[in-house]
């Protein structure tokens, strides 16, 4: 813990420095994640003790390939001509992204960077829901978004996530944004949570939702089946996208 602590996080890397195999360093990985002290990276794995809102750049950096599909597999569940909201973050903003080649859809977003990509694209009517800027998230929320969303109705939502838990649900950094989730979440046909691998360690994050009991969540190859399990147990389904 204290080599991951310090930013050591490659497989190879924390064998040598022990001086063990990769075999036992990542079977000691799998169990710290399943103690949920840590979250598995592509080739590593990072201490999550103590919650860290990243910037919207800095996030964009990470886990590209497992957005990416995730975001293939939640573009697949949209029906024709729908009416969908996309949140904000850079998971959602992959889904955007293949959403844009969609059309003809309405999508609403509280993503700044969604809604100017939506924008451009052809066969496709895009809402930004109104509210106060997230400085690191670059999503909206607050009173203004409470107005615009009692107004719309969905057919399928999809969520992003700081963290989730079997028990405590989603986290996000405020109040705010997980009051912002669950109005959308009242308003939608059906809802899909968007969430990588490194969202599945539970962090101290401020504000907490319960996942609703027709919530599903879209993930990555990389989740442990024994988390998949816990979640299932709690009547919420996980889907792994491959």
């Amino acid at each position: 813990m204290t080599l991951l602590r310090s930013g050591t996080d490659g497989v190879e890397t924390l064998a040598d420095r022990v001086g063990v195999s990769t075999s036992t360093v990542r079977r000691d990985l799998a169990r710290l994640q399943r103690e949920g002290r840590i979250a598995r990276t592509y080739g590593g794995a990072m201490v999550r003790d103590v919650f860290h809102e990243r910037s919207f750049g800095e996030s964009a950096q990470l886990f590209a390939g497992a957005k990416a599909a995730i975001a293939t597999a939640a573009a697949e569940l949209v029906p024709a001509e729908a009416s969908v909201f996309v949140d904000a973050g850079t998971t959602c903003l992959a889904l955007a992204r293949v959403l844009a080649e969609r059309g003809p859809l309405t999508v609403a977003t509280r993503g700044l960077e969604s809604a100017l990509l939506l924008a451009r694209a052809p066969g496709l009517r895009v809402i930004m829901v109104g509210g106060q800027v997230q400085p690191l998230s670059h999503g909206v929320a607050g009173a203004l978004s409470e107005v615009a969303l009692g107004r719309l109705a969905f057919d399928i939502a999809f969520l992003g996530a700081d963290t989730l838990h079997p028990e405590r649900g989603l986290g996000e950094p405020t109040v705010e944004e997980t009051y912002v989730k669950e109005l959308v979440a009242g308003r939608s046909g059906r809802v899909v949570v968007l969430a990588d691998s490194s969202k599945f360690v539970p962090a101290n994050t401020p504000a907490w939702t319960h996942l609703g009991g027709q919530w599903s969540v879209l993930t990555d190859e990389h989740v442990d089946p024994a988390t998949v399990a816990q979640f299932g147990q709690r009547g919420v389904s996980v889907v792994r996208a491959c």
